[in-house]
């Protein structure tokens, strides 16, 4: 045995000679153990050297590396189980991996089918469980071509100014929402129309850090992957206009009887002013906010 303290153990291998003769030829070698002796793969080396069982009778020199190999693996497998800490920041990141890849499978699928449901709509479906008030979901998607023009704007002008000019996030409104708040001490939504769609397809309306922090990822690939007119179209067919209200040809019917192809200018402004609270909103109280919408579209010429 070498000297206490030194990283290598002698070891008297036997293998079979690729001569002629087949007689076991006795071959000493010298293992080099990355570790000191005090580790535990090397106290384990040591044991089954000293007892006679490592290698063992006719072993050749590739079946001890392999075994070398297992008893090193078996070790780190070892200390990994005994970091729970590790454990489980690994599968947060696996989690959140698996999620992100999730998104962007169903984006990519989102370009050419609906979705069935949300999950704002699934988060509503199970507040009624806890709720004396009826729910009955509303809901009838309609392409972008039989959304009139006027309410397609009256959204845009209500929700997100920029939406043909940015990708995803207006870092430009999100600057002026920072500056305003040194001033009045709280927040604004500064939240532009993908955001939006982000939160209602693959999240809850619950505000935190969190959900942004989730949010905020997936919004490029969300604008990576469909086009600013299909963001558009699946924006107006799944977002709340009411309780248990989805999408602007039910908003149409639910508010003013007539399907949404039928609305006015003036009617499509009201119902773009409902979107930041549409659980406590009506169009008809809307007199002084869709007034600014209907200002904001002339300005643009629209």
């Amino acid at each position: 045995m070498p000297k206490k303290g030194t990283g290598r153990l002698l070891v008297h291998v036997w293998w079979q000679s690729n001569g002629a003769s087949s007689a076991p030829v006795r071959q000493k070698t010298f293992i080099q153990i990355e570790d000191n002796r005090s580790s535990p793969f090397a106290r384990q080396l040591r044991l089954k050297v000293e007892r006679g069982r490592c290698p063992g009778h006719k072993m050749t020199m590739r079946k001890l590396a392999r075994r070398l190999l297992r008893l090193r693996k078996g070790e780190q497998r070892q200390t990994r189980r005994r970091s729970p800490v590790r454990r489980a920041l690994r599968f947060i990141l696996i989690a959140v991996a698996a999620l992100y890849v999730l998104c962007a499978l169903m984006l990519a699928a989102l370009r050419w089918i609906n979705p069935p449901f949300t999950m704002v709509q699934t988060q509503r479906r199970i507040e009624s469980f806890f709720s004396d008030k009826p729910y009955e979901k509303q809901r009838t998607f309609v392409p972008l071509a039989q959304i009139p023009l006027h309410l397609q704007r009256a959204v845009i002008a209500a929700e997100d100014g920029r939406f043909y000019d940015h990708n995803g996030i207006d870092w430009q409104e999100l600057g002026k929402v920072l500056d305003e708040s040194q001033g009045r001490g709280r927040l604004r939504g500064a939240s532009t129309i993908t955001q939006q769609l982000v939160k209602n397809i693959f999240l809850t309306t619950h505000s935190n850090p969190l959900r942004k922090g989730l949010e905020t990822p997936i919004v490029p690939l969300a604008e990576l992957l469909l086009s600013k007119q299909r963001i558009l179209e699946l924006y107006l067919n799944e977002i709340e206009w009411g309780p248990g209200v989805y999408g602007v040809e039910a908003a149409a019917r639910y508010h003013y009887g007539v399907p949404a192809a039928q609305l006015s200018r003036n009617q499509s402004a009201r119902l773009a002013a409902c979107i930041p609270s549409p659980l406590r909103r009506r169009p008809q109280s809307m007199d002084g906010y869709s007034s600014v919408i209907l200002t904001r579209m002339a300005s643009r010429g629209w």
